[in-house]
Parts: structure tokens; sequence; C-alpha cells
């Protein structure tokens, strides 16, 4: 039976060979973990030099090795493809970056150097490459220095050959394209002003009429005006009278020559900001000889408060003018009294301003109807098939819609819309 202090001695004995033990074991898992740690890290660097050379042997994309001299010191066969030099061409030292970059990218090779040297990368950027037999090939490259050295780097490229041949096409179909819409367009401008001049000449007679009417105001007023003068006593009001209805009469046939001149000139289209109301003002007095012509009554109802427009106000008049002489020319075999040409313009719920042509001929064949705004499809005897197919093209190009249908009752009815400035901006 041991004494309490040969128990306490035992006791410390015990403590110490127990704390020695422990830190033993401490020391022994320390070992343990960082001998796992490097085996890890060593089967990760094995790992990443694996993946490193299978890429280098795939050959997918170009990859060489340098050091900062700015000597290639090895590469895989798909850079040795890329540059067209040969493994011994670039092992003799001879074959530096300098020698392979053209003098316009050699900056941007200074700056993925000093990358490089900074932060262990690059980041990748495009430039071109002097193949051995002196033609340039684009390529895409990045670079990273080894791991644990400041000397030696490696190079990643990338053959852009495909993809700037395939840029260059598209860039070459785009300007193709563009310059095909160019020719396009202009053939648009030459027919509508070609079927403009054919309008106005089936207007002849009634434009000529429209003209003669105030030159012959003009002379009646001028003979009335010789005769108060001759008199023994002149009579200056009358005269004065007589004189200011001759500047009217002058100014409403000049106003109807420059309303034929407008629609005969050839232009490209212009578009401004105007009020379609007035577009419709200036059709209604070019064809109202025609409508009285052919016994048509025609009835206006504008909405007085429509918002402006951004449109071309030659191509705008040749649509309703359009409109309305095929209005005026469905009604031609119906009895006179029965002739009535309704033009209406309001604003519908999406904001859109409308205008409605509505007659009261026979209306349209189901057959038809589809093919109205077709180019070279017309009803008519001696029609070109055009008129309807430039209108929806006018109207497509000012960013709106044209349809047909016929009414209720009787007659057909062609409409159109137009965004207004607020709308198209």
């Amino acid at each position: 039976m041991l004494s309490p202090p040969e128990r306490v001695t035992v006791l410390e004995l015990l403590a110490s060979q127990a704390a020695i033990s422990l830190e033993n074991a401490l020391l022994y898992a320390d070992l343990q973990r960082e001998n796992s740690e490097r085996k890890l890290a060593e089967e990760e660097l094995r790992l990443r030099e694996a993946r490193i050379r299978r890429l280098v042997e795939s050959n997918i994309i170009g990859v060489f090795f340098w050091n900062v001299a700015g000597i290639a010191t090895d590469a895989n066969d798909a850079f040795l493809r890329i540059v067209g030099y040969s493994r011994q061409d670039l092992l003799s030292g001879h074959v530096q970056w300098a020698t392979m970059t053209p003098p316009e990218y050699r900056a941007a090779d200074a700056r993925a150097i000093d990358d490089l040297r900074q932060r262990g990368s690059s980041p990748p950027y495009e430039k071109e490459y002097i193949r051995k037999d002196g033609s340039r090939i684009p390529v895409l490259v990045g670079g990273a220095l080894i791991e644990g050295s400041e000397e030696n780097g490696v190079a990643f490229v990338l053959d852009l050959t495909e993809q700037k041949e395939a840029e260059a096409e598209l860039a070459a179909r785009r300007t193709a394209a563009k310059q095909a819409e160019e020719q396009l367009q202009a053939l648009q401008v030459e027919l509508a002003h070609a079927t403009r001049v054919t309008t106005l000449g089936e207007l002849s007679a009634s434009i000529a009429h429209e003209v003669g009417q105030p030159l012959g105001a003009i002379v009646t007023s001028g003979e009335a005006c010789l005769r108060w003068l001759g008199r023994g006593e002149p009579q200056p009001e009358e005269v004065r009278a007589c004189v200011q209805h001759m500047i009217g009469e002058g100014r409403r046939a000049s106003e109807i020559v420059r309303r034929i001149r407008t629609l005969t000139r050839k232009a490209a289209p212009r578009k401004t900001q105007l009020e379609l109301n007035d577009v419709i003002n200036d059709v209604v007095a070019l064809v109202q000889r025609e409508v009285l012509n052919h016994r048509v009554s025609l009835r206006l109802e504008l909405d007085s408060g429509l918002p402006p427009l951004l449109g071309d106000r030659v191509q705008l008049q040749q649509v309703l003018i359009n409109l309305v002489i095929n209005g005026i020319q469905a009604m031609a075999d119906i009895g006179g009294d029965s002739r009535e040409l309704r033009v209406e313009s309001h604003r519908d719920s999406d904001g859109h301003v409308v205008v409605a042509v509505q007659d009261s001929g026979p209306g349209i064949d189901p057959e038809s109807a589809n093919r109205l705004f077709d180019a070279f499809f017309t009803t008519k005897a001696e029609g070109m098939g055009m008129g309807l197919s430039i209108c929806r093209s006018i109207i497509e190009a000012h960013g709106g819609q044209v349809w047909a249908s016929n009414n209720a009752g009787h007659g057909a009815i062609f409409q159109f819309s137009l965004p207004s400035i607020s709308e198209a901006s």
C-alpha cells in the first residue's frame, strides 16, 4: 500500500509520461497531415502537368514554350503548323517573338510581357504572326509564367484564319445586301415617279380644266379693268376689286401648278412633319374636276384633332390619289345618283392616324381580295397592276399598314394607318 506522498509521485510520473505520449501523438498527427497535404499537392501537380501534357499533345491549339529573351524553346505540332517553322528551326534559337511578330503588334507583345511579370499571366489578345514563308496569319494569344519560374513561360495560340475569313465573308455579304437594298430603293423611287406621272397623265384633262378656270377668270377680269379704265370717269374701286380678284385667281393657278410640279418631281423620299388632313385637302383639290366629270358626290369627314406625322408629303399624296381614283373608277358603271365617295380620317384606339377611302361601287371580288396589293395584279383592262403595290410599299416604309375590305352594304373601303410622331419616336 503506497503512502499518499508515494501516490503523488506515481501520479506525477504517469502525467509526465501521458503528456509526452500526447505530444508525440500530436507531432505524429502533424507529420501525417503534412505528408498527406504534400502528397495531395504532388498529386494535384501531377494531374495539372498531365492535363497540360494532354493539351500540348492533342494539338487542338498551338502551344509553345519561351524564355524572357524572347526565344521559343519548344512547341507542339499545332503551333509549328500555324507558323510554318520546323522543330529544328525552333530549337536553333533563331526563331524569336520579334522574328514572328509584325512591327504593329510589338507594342501589344510588350504589354503582355509586362502583365506576365506583374501578374504571372496575360489575358488573350489578337495579333498576327509572320510565317516562315512571309505570309501572315491571324491568331489569338494568351500566356503564363511557368509556376516557380520568372524566366520561362508558356503561350497558347489559336488560329483565327477561318473566323476572320467568315467575318470577311459576312461583311462582304452585308455590303452586297446594303448595295442591293440601295438599288431596290432607287428602283422604287423610279417606279413611284413613273406611276405618279402616269396618274397625272390620266388626270390631264381635269388638270387642264383646273388651271384653265383661274386663267379664264384672269382674262375676263383684265378685260373688265380695261373697260372701266376706258370710261370718261375711271372707277378705281371697281378696278381695285377686279385686280384683287385677278391676283387671287393667279395664286390659285400657281398653287395648282406647284402641286403638279411636286408630284412630277423625281427625288429621294424626304420625311418631314406634316398634318395628314392637309395632304388630303391637297389631293382633293387636284382630283376635284375628275370627281365632277364622273358625277361623284365627294364627302370629307376629317377629324380635326389628329396628331402630326413624320412622312413624305409627295408619297402620301400619291397613295391618296391612287385610292381616290380607284374609288371613282370603281363606280363608273353604276347610276350617277348612287356614286358617293367618302374620305375619312380619324385616330384609332392604338393612337394611329387612319385614313379610309370608301366608294359605293360593286365591291371587291372575294377571289381577288388576297392579291389586291400584289405587284402586277390588276382587275383593270389597261392597268399595270403597280398602283396598290406601290401604295403598300410607301405605307409600310412609313411604319404603317394598308388593307381593303367590302362595306357592310355595298362598295369597298381602302384604309391605311400611320404612327404619329410621338409613336414613331
